[in-house]
């Protein structure tokens, strides 16, 4: 069968993931062309900034909560067989209405804490599957189960806990963009005002068969797309040294609605990553100091090991983050159509589940592909 030319657009998880699962088929000869790429720091660059874990939040029986399931099996595969992919297993433990968190240094646990307070603010809704005390993943991650009421720290009122697995997306990007140079995939930086200008961007010099446009936040303005369902989710971060054992978030916080309190702590050395916000439409780009104290200050009073007890003068800052999740209202879009005469398959608008939905979305997006040159 003749070879077929494609141009992914985009470099952050969903491009590369997507390009990686293309390249596994020898029939495409692959371009990704971006204008950022794994080792860039940008505002909407989201894929950096991003924890990263496997929390689903997807509803049951959902296309999300498809797309998440499908993603389960890879990510453990490379957390239990390739270190160095950058991601290791955490413990979760999940309680409603947060307290404090008594870390057992044995084991690496990842904790969510939902306070009923916070029932249909930004936050809780963000989290609401993973809230549920038998959300529908319950019967596919490892060592899910209810904790007796008994175990509970003063104040909750319910928890679960489970093994998920949490991401060091400095070490992660560069190693999907690495698997995908191993099967052949030429990258580029391009800028595009047009996703139909991308069928000129392959590296052989000779128009494309197909796009793959990923380009997240980027497909609200991008010619040829303008999808006006996208907006911000805007998220701020501070990565610091210290080390606490633990990965956990709960479900709003005392200080807005917007505001949310996580702890990632990532794998091969990553640090840990404290958190943060979910601002819908909020395109700010500069770090708000008073919004990183309390962010600093949430997570120090959740999980008093990161600082020996100490307050937050006693954190070690690397930096302090601010990305935008590239939110779609509706979804992620995941979908073919024709564009100047020109197949083009979209996948992007994910929000905040791009990395545990990475491998179930670039699944369809295979698929799409298949059925478009085919046509």
């Amino acid at each position: 069968m003749a070879e077929s030319r494609i141009v992914v657009v985009g470099a952050g998880v969903a491009g590369l993931t997507t390009a990686l699962t293309l390249s596994r088929n020898a029939r495409y000869n692959i371009t990704v062309a971006a204008e950022h790429m794994p080792g860039d720091y940008d505002i909407r660059y989201a894929s950096p900034w991003a924890g990263a874990n496997y929390l689903p939040v997807s509803e049951k029986g959902s296309k999300q909560a498809e797309w998440d399931r499908n993603t389960w099996p890879e990510l453990e595969d490379l957390a239990k067989n390739h270190p160095e992919a950058g991601l290791h297993f955490q413990r979760i433990t999940s309680h409603i209405h947060f307290m404090f968190i008594n870390v057992d240094q044995s084991l690496p646990e990842t904790e969510v804490y939902v306070r009923n307070q916070d029932a249909g603010k930004a936050t809780a809704k963000w989290f609401n599957e993973s809230l549920k005390p038998d959300p529908w993943f319950k019967d596919m991650i490892p060592n899910f189960k209810q904790i007796p009421q008994e175990q509970l720290a003063p104040g909750y009122d319910s928890g679960t806990s489970f093994t998920s697995v949490c991401i060091n997306t400095a070490l992660y990007l560069p190693w999907l963009a690495s698997q995908c140079l191993k099967n052949g995939v030429v990258f580029q930086r391009k800028i595009f005002n047009h996703i139909a200008e991308a069928a000129d961007a392959h590296h052989s010099g000779e128009k494309a068969d197909l796009v793959v446009n990923c380009t997240g936040l980027s497909a609200g303005t991008l010619g040829g797309v303008e999808d006006k369902e996208m907006m911000p989710a805007r998220g701020q971060v501070v990565l610091v040294r210290n080390e606490a054992n633990v990965m956990c978030s709960s479900s709003g916080t005392d200080d807005g609605e917007d505001e949310a309190c996580y702890i990632m702590q990532r794998a091969a050395g990553g640090g840990t990553l404290l958190g943060g916000s979910y601002q819908k439409g909020n395109w700010e780009s500069q770090f708000d100091p008073n919004l990183a104290n309390r962010i600093m200050k949430r997570a120090v009073d959740l999980c008093p090991a990161l600082t020996g007890g100490k307050g937050i003068e006693h954190l070690s800052i690397v930096r302090h983050g601010v990305g935008l999740r590239p939110l779609r209202e509706g979804g992620a879009r995941l979908e073919k159509e024709k564009i100047n005469g020109f197949w083009t398959v979209h996948n992007y608008g994910h929000g905040g589940y791009g990395y545990q939905s990475s491998y179930g979305c670039s699944q369809v997006a295979v698929k799409l592909v298949e059925e478009a040159l085919a046509s």
